[in-house]
């Protein structure tokens, strides 16, 4: 049943029984469409828009349901074509015209007329609907196909799909973890500088057996773990950017400054300078901004023939429809300080010991916690940009919602491929178990939409639903693998 939303469920309804038509209704090729009868409005949740309808189509009068949708796609994206109870459709309705196609297919084969409900309604009709289809499309989100009709599925066989699910997302990031480990170790042994653009290892790479000694250094664990809180802190439109910058400015190059004063202007130095993104000519900028310059350029300026790797372009970064509290510069000034943490304060360490010792889960989660978010400070803490002070405080560079997101995509899988390596059974059940439990301050839209789909209220804060929940979105719901899916296997049966 389509779900009209800021298009007036009415209007698009009285149009049709009403037959308030500006010309003759025709298919694609020309047929003449006749209403003998619009059919009765389906009040119920799931189904046809209308029932026991009667149209003659060409010369043949057709007796069955009608389907509205705003856009052509909606057919596939809600499902329609899986699902038994749209197989009785004569006529699929199409309010848009944005990929229009003449035709659909029901569950049974049956190739089904689609029309374009605008190209045939008066000027002041059209001029209603076209406002609000626009409207639509700005709020649009993606719909599962089983969204009106998994009602009858039991809570606890959903959340049951969404553990597995959330399993299988935690043993891919581990294998994705390991791959990298093996690559990494691989390059050092070959003495290739990273990021290169891009490289097959061959024969000798994929044969190759790795011990464990060969994952025994602790400089790899710290850059491996650098590299994934940076492409985190990167989203969706700077995470590549922000996983070069940290094999560029690798903890080779950082850790030769380790005993400095002022380390972290170094590190920050470091970051911006080989980033692209300082920029030397200021004219406007507040004293503050002269200042913060100032310091990085001359820091860099005395280290930077020590520094053998790539460099960056401004223009490669992303700012635009970004919170500014999301800018990369503000990403940047918050990795930093996790830099420091894990070659001045050993963070690898503090984490390795909390789980080989016997802490109970609260404990671990608070420490973890603590390790990763980044309280604001210094210059950074009044700026997003380099040329002028921001206009409210920034109070965290890695808030907690952040730094839970981080515990469960890095910290986790990362110690649980570490103590797996090291044959520390122990301390890898108590990273799977905390993985099991851990309730994470955050959200995002995928989960949100999940959970509306779903119809599930009391289990959204839990965190291997919601990875469970992104594996389900991204890897059945918009690939059309219903079929594959148990939920899809019932209701679509």
């Amino acid at each position: 049943m389509f779900k009209v939303g800021k298009v007036g469920e009415k209007l698009l309804y009285e149009i049709w029984k009403s037959e308030n038509f500006e010309t003759q209704l025709k298919t694609i090729d020309n047929q003449i469409i006749e209403i003998i009868h619009a059919g009765e409005n389906n009040k119920d949740y799931a189904g046809p828009d209308f029932f026991n309808s009667r149209i003659k189509i060409g010369n043949i009068t057709y007796l069955g349901d009608v389907e509205i949708d705003i856009w052509h796609s909606d057919w596939k994206s809600h499902g329609h074509y899986l699902d038994k109870k749209y197989n009785k459709v004569i006529l699929h309705i199409v309010l848009s015209k944005e990929r229009f196609r003449p035709y659909v297919y029901t569950q049974d084969g049956r190739k089904i007329n689609s029309i374009c409900l605008i190209d045939f309604i008066n000027d002041s009709y059209q001029s209603s609907l076209r406002n609000a289809i626009e409207s639509e499309r700005t709020n649009r989100g993606f719909v599962m196909p089983c969204t009106e009709i998994n009602g009858n599925i039991l809570l606890q066989d959903k959340l049951k799909l969404l553990t597995d699910l959330g399993i299988e997302r935690f043993k891919q990031k581990e294998k994705k973890i390991f791959e990298r480990l093996k690559e990494m170790v691989y390059l050092k042994e070959m003495n290739i500088r990273e990021p290169i653009v891009r490289y097959d290892f061959g024969e000798e790479f994929q044969n190759k057996k790795f011990t464990p000694d060969e994952f025994n250094d602790p400089l790899l664990w710290q850059q491996l773990i650098y590299e994934m809180i940076f492409e985190a802190l990167g989203y969706s439109k700077n995470k590549d950017n922000m996983l070069k910058l940290a094999k560029a400015v690798n903890l080779d190059f950082l850790i030769k400054f380790k005993q400095e004063e002022k380390f972290q202007d170094i590190i920050e130095c470091a970051l911006f300078n080989v980033s692209g993104i300082i920029s030397f000519d200021q004219p406007n900028s507040d004293e503050k901004s002269t200042e913060y310059l100032r310091v990085l350029i001359e820091k860099w300026s005395e280290i930077k023939d020590q520094y053998d790797g790539a460099y960056f372009k401004m223009e490669k970064w992303n700012f635009f429809k970004l919170r500014p509290q999301n800018f990369p510069t503000v990403r940047i000034a918050g990795g930093s300080t996790i830099i420091r943490r894990l070659i001045r304060d050993e963070l690898l360490r503090n984490i390795i010991t909390f789980f080989t010792e016997d802490h109970k889960q609260k404990k671990i989660i608070s420490m973890l916690r603590n390790m990763i978010i980044v309280n604001a400070g210094g210059y950074w803490r009044n700026h997003y940009v380099f040329d002028k002070p921001a206009k409210e405080v920034i109070n965290y560079f890695i808030g907690l919602s952040r730094a839970d997101e981080i515990i469960i995509n890095v910290i986790l899988p990362a110690f649980a491929v570490y103590f797996e390596i090291f044959d520390d059974k122990a301390a890898a059940r108590r990273v799977k178990n905390l993985y099991l439990n851990f309730h994470q301050k955050s959200n995002n839209r995928i989960v949100d939409q999940v959970i509306d789909s779903l119809h599930i209220t009391n289990s959204e804060s839990k965190s291997i639903h919601m990875q469970g929940m992104i594996e389900l979105f991204r890897h059945y719901c918009v690939k059309g693998r219903c079929m594959e899916c148990e939920i899809g296997k019932i209701v679509f049966k």
